[in-house]
């Protein structure tokens, strides 16, 4: 399983709740006309992001999909059918965005359930099964799940831990914590 994660910015003259209401649009618009491949989206509102050109409140779009093939059609279908104008209208009013693509490798896929990302890297000279080892304390917990960024697509450390709570990372690991407000699925 693929994460395309989008994130956004409305303009300062945009309404924050008209917004979210268009980005809601957006998201039920694709589901509802799911393109092969879709799994299925949330919606989190965050704020404090470093890689992102902004210091005001930021979104951040999570895109479950099935594989890399599932892409281009996502993208087609993105801007297409009875998808178009809520696409259109949510941003018409973006002033900016950033995007990477990951993958799940270890733990839960659902996204939907955290209240915290931890964004991190694999410290130099530890391989890969020894990280994931590392981890599996916190990626064995209930709605905890570690994705991996792909082909170094995005501006973020090459990992994010997604958790319901507030974890103890082992080992003087050390991650970003940024905490995510649901606006999709609705709390």
């Amino acid at each position: 399983m693929l994460a395309y994660v989008f994130w956004h910015w409305p303009t300062p003259e945009a309404d924050p709740e008209t917004y979210e209401n268009h980005l809601r649009e957006f998201h039920h618009a694709l589901a509802a006309g799911k393109p092969d491949g879709f799994l299925r989206s949330a919606i989190f509102r965050l704020c404090g992001v470093p890689w992102l050109e902004t210091n005001a409140s930021a979104y951040e779009d999570w895109y479950l999909v099935e594989s890399s093939s599932a892409l281009d059609v996502i993208n087609e279908a993105a801007v297409t059918a009875a998808r178009k104008d809520p696409h259109d209208r949510a941003a018409r009013h973006a002033a900016g965005g950033a995007a990477g693509l990951y993958r799940l490798r270890k733990g839960s896929d659902n996204v939907e359930a955290a209240r915290f990302a931890w964004w991190l890297a694999k410290p130099v000279g530890v391989s890969y099964d020894d990280f994931y080892a590392q981890l599996r304390p916190l990626t064995d917990q209930p709605d905890v799940g570690l994705w991996g960024r792909q082909m170094v697509l995005g501006p973020t450390p090459e990992f994010c831990l997604r958790s319901p709570h507030l974890v103890d990372f082992p080992g003087g690991l050390i991650a970003y914590k940024l905490e995510t407000e649901r606006v999709l699925p609705a709390t």
